[in-house]
């Protein structure tokens, strides 16, 4: 088994559970919670996020691992990469810093609104995590386009 070929899976396997996770709470889940009372939205979101974000997490790690273990061991650093590859680490980090944003100041407001009970603050917050989530989505995207078609012409460079 290739040491690379294994980072290589795991950089992809890490981006798609992220990546897709969000696409699906924000283009299939939010529509439909939508429709809930705003208590049962709020504790339907809650328990989502409680169980999405510790493989974020975990996403997170695994990229950042996988993907300097690509750069310097198979590209020989960063002077070695492609733009691709420079775009990807640039919105890398940014997503890392939205989510880590995300996670440590509405989430955890949220959270706490919610066992106060003051559910019109908790609607605040959600809507506070799903503009985040959504550009996050947005950067995410764009970061899988680079990432597949990169390499094969799709930026100059």
């Amino acid at each position: 088994m290739s040491v690379n070929g294994l980072a290589i899976a795991l950089h992809v396997l890490a981006a798609v559970v992220w990546v897709g996770g969000m696409f699906f709470a924000y283009m299939a889940l939010r529509p439909a919670a939508g429709q809930l009372a705003l208590a049962d939205r709020l504790a339907l979101w809650a328990g989502v996020f409680a169980r999405f974000f510790p493989f974020v997490w975990l996403s997170v790690i695994a990229l950042l691992a996988t993907g300097y273990w690509l750069i310097f061991a198979v590209l020989g650093g960063m002077g070695g990469a492609g733009t691709h590859v420079h775009i990807m680490h640039g919105l890398g980090w940014l997503m890392f810093a939205l989510f880590g944003h995300v996670y440590f100041a509405p989430w955890r407001r949220l959270r706490l609104a919610l066992e106060a009970g003051t559910l019109n603050e908790g609607a605040r917050y959600l809507n506070q995590i799903r503009v985040l989530i959504g550009v996050n989505l947005l950067l995410g995207l764009i970061v899988v386009a680079v990432a597949a078609g990169g390499r094969y012409g799709l930026l100059p460079g």
